[in-house]
């Protein structure tokens, strides 16, 4: 039987706000808090295999989308619509085919994206799988 991919999707300011080395970067320049993010989010990605979606508040007049086959993909929403809602959408349009881990603050979120059947973790969840998984990668990588 085939095991069904996993992906993460991250609300990425509320990960920002909650975690203070990159709020307080967000505070000085919301672009390096950004791209702080994504590279830990990008190399979780890589050492996990878990593929990883990062949501902003966007300000444009559409949704913004990046992304690269083998990158992290990035969405920002469009002006007047919440970052919340693209991943409240996320959920429910793939939680049936793929293994969901919503990572976000925002109550309302988990219990929108939990109630399509996807698990949510906190921001301080987040950081602990960030932070608990590097050494176990760099030990096996070594032992090789």
């Amino acid at each position: 039987m085939r095991q069904r991919a996993r992906y993460l999707i991250v609300d990425g300011h509320s990960i920002i706000f909650a975690w203070s080395d990159l709020r307080k970067l967000q505070e000085r320049r919301p672009s390096l808090a950004r791209e702080a993010l994504i590279k830990q989010l990008r190399d979780y990605q890589d050492w996990s295999g878990v593929r990883v979606v990062i949501v902003f508040d966007g300000k444009g007049p559409a949704v913004t989308a990046q992304s690269d086959p083998a990158d992290v993909q990035i969405f920002y929403s469009r002006r007047g619509q919440t970052a919340d809602a693209i991943v409240e959408r996320l959920a429910s349009k793939y939680a049936a085919r793929f293994d969901l881990i919503v990572a976000t603050s925002d109550f309302m979120e988990q219990e929108t994206a939990s109630a399509c059947g996807a698990e949510c973790i906190s921001p301080e969840t987040l950081q602990a799988l960030i932070q608990e998984g590097r050494p176990r990668v760099w030990r096996s990588s070594r032992s090789k």
